[in-house]
């Protein structure tokens, strides 16, 4: 089975004119809006009253083994081989000094086949599947001994690849600073956000084999620039989609680092999963507090081709002001979409009701 993740954005000079919600370009409504070119939010009704056609299940898998209740969930995804990959922050939020391993193997009955990664990560973070089965993660905080780096395992969880070096945080072309998602392209280089409040607020491009190739992005509003990047992922197109959280945006790229879109529809972005229909699931773990009144918390659903918005699974705490719900979002062979929740430390399964 192929999968892809994927992140969105607005394409430069244009502006969208979704369906239902901006009147300036002649709709009503709330599905959505972009943005100027020169990063100039449009105001924006929130994206909150659509159909949720979704049966949430929690809960759903096994603990992890050792584990005594999840910690927090921050990535989920189901790989080639038909299992779902879950990464989780060993106990409360925090790896370090714990016996228990972040990562584990689950088939689609919620039973735990394999785990590892213990010893390993200080923050488990970014959480990446690619078509070849292999498992990438990210760690985003150091604590001196642990943290800043990214590994890639094989779906057994060999250690294939570590990049960066282990609590050191820089700017150079082998260290990161919060590194927090990562996206391998067609031609198997990949790619490395990193920002978590701190942190480069930038893109990293590598060769297969790991060797720095290129840097773009840096911090701030305008195109092209980040403030926390989050998520990051691509579509059918081959376009990037990085989710810039702090900015309240997704932003669309060329593999090159040439801007190409904004987009303000999906709300605050946390975690991004893309089909290979270019349906689009957009994970929401902060609004309706401070970071982005009106909007309630949840996963949006919509096209990654036209920006629309069509679904929104509303999460059980979507109006409280804490940092609530899913922040990572993967989706299933089946379309089941899973939500991997932080502040509740829990996973989440949704069913599409037919």
């Amino acid at each position: 089975m192929t999968r892809r993740i994927t992140r969105r954005i607005t394409r430069l000079g244009i502006l969208f004119c979704l369906a239902a919600v901006v009147a300036a370009c002649g709709g009503s409504g709330d599905e959505g809006g972009a943005a100027n070119a020169d990063g100039a939010a449009q105001q924006l009704e929130p994206v909150n009253d659509l159909p949720g056609p979704y049966e949430r299940i929690e809960p759903w898998a096994e603990l992890p083994p050792g584990a005594v209740q999840w910690g927090q969930v921050t990535g989920v995804e189901q790989g080639p081989d038909g299992h779902l990959y879950v990464m989780h922050r060993c106990f409360e939020n925090s790896c370090a000094g714990r016996s228990e391993d972040p990562i584990v193997k689950y088939d689609m009955s919620g039973r735990a086949l394999a785990s590892w990664g213990a010893g390993l990560f200080n923050y488990p973070h970014g959480f990446y599947v690619d078509d070849e089965g292999n498992v990438w993660a990210t760690d985003a905080r150091g604590n001196g001994e642990l943290g800043h780096q990214v590994f890639k395992f094989s779906s057994d969880g060999e250690l294939l690849l570590t990049l960066g070096q282990a609590g050191v945080a820089g700017l150079g072309p082998d260290v990161f600073n919060q590194p927090t998602d990562v996206l391998v392209l067609p031609g198997g280089d990949f790619l490395v956000t990193e920002g978590h409040g701190e942190g480069n607020d930038r893109v990293v491009r590598f060769s297969p084999e790991g060797d720095f190739l290129d840097a773009w992005g840096g911090p701030g509003s305008g195109p092209g620039q980040f403030s926390t990047p989050h998520a990051i992922a691509s579509d059918s197109q081959g376009r990037i989609f990085i989710g810039d959280r702090a900015n309240n945006r997704i932003q669309i790229f060329l593999e090159d680092g040439t801007f190409l879109e904004e987009w303000k529809q999906f709300s605050r972005p946390s975690g991004i999963f893309i089909d290979d229909d270019d349906t689009i699931y957009v994970a929401d773990s902060e609004s309706w507090g401070p970071n982005n009144p009106g909007w309630k918390k949840g996963i949006r659903i919509g096209s990654a081709r036209d920006g629309s918005v069509s679904y929104f699974i509303e999460d059980i705490e979507s109006t409280t002001i804490e940092h609530s719900g899913a922040e990572a979002v993967g989706v299933d062979s089946e379309g089941n979409v899973y939500g991997g929740v932080v502040r509740r430390r829990m996973l989440e399964k949704h069913v599409r009701v037919r």
